[in-house]
């Protein structure tokens, strides 16, 4: 909310948005995690360009009827682009080939793409696919999910941002607000992994340092 309003040119000290957040009454009260065992953290490899390397996952939801609803989320691990939600009641394996298929036509395909071990992707149709279109798919270690870190990132704030914020009452109802809320994260949503910029700010400024597009007036990123 901070990085917001700073790009807005509303506030600058953090101690003061931090003041009228309390004073609105917007303060909500975080819930205690459980303190679990400690266990050794696995630090992903970073990915050095754009398209080098995407995560995939699988989250779910329900409409107001009951009915169960699938999300497949994509993610850029570079830019943190949310590459595509895939919104359906059911989303098989040949279903994440299509949508693979669908995503090659609009731009350049990953060396590498991190999946879990569920049928969906561990199944006939995406080794076909995979090998088919040279594309790695990288399996994480079972009930290891921080072994796919970028991913299960983005999936605790589509489900805090989104889907606990919305009741869908149809499929296309889903599909629409899901889509919205997409552009809106990697247009609009600043994020402090990318230094306060927004997936497509992040984006565009690669091309700049790479010498792939026109230098603009934008503030200074610094690439690590």
């Amino acid at each position: 909310m901070h990085l917001l309003l700073v790009r807005e040119g509303l506030v600058v000290n953090h101690k003061r948005t931090e003041r009228i957040y309390k004073e609105e009454g917007l303060s909500l009260r975080k819930r205690k995690r459980r303190r679990k065992a400690s266990v050794i953290r696995i630090k992903p490899d970073m990915p050095t360009r754009p398209n080098q390397k995407w995560s995939m996952d699988f989250v779910h939801d329900q409409l107001a009827n009951g009915r169960r609803l699938r999300c497949l989320n994509i993610v850029d691990d570079y830019t943190r682009e949310c590459i595509a939600v895939e919104v359906d009641t059911s989303i098989n394996g040949k279903r994440v080939a299509r949508v693979l298929d669908r995503l090659a036509g609009m731009r350049e395909l990953p060396e590498t793409i991190t999946v879990d071990n569920g049928p969906e992707f561990s199944g006939k149709s995406m080794d076909e696919w995979a090998y088919t279109n040279k594309v790695q798919l990288d399996f994480i270690t079972p009930g290891k999910p921080m072994e796919n870190a970028y991913i299960e990132s983005f999936n605790g704030r589509f489900r805090e941002e989104c889907l606990n914020d919305n009741w869908f009452f149809t499929i296309w109802n889903a599909k629409d607000i899901i889509e919205s809320w997409r552009i809106d994260y990697n247009n609009q949503r600043p994020h402090s992994s990318l230094h306060g910029f927004t997936p497509e700010e992040f984006f565009n400024k690669w091309l700049v340092l790479q010498g792939l597009a026109p230098v603009k007036e934008q503030k200074t990123l610094v690439l690590t």
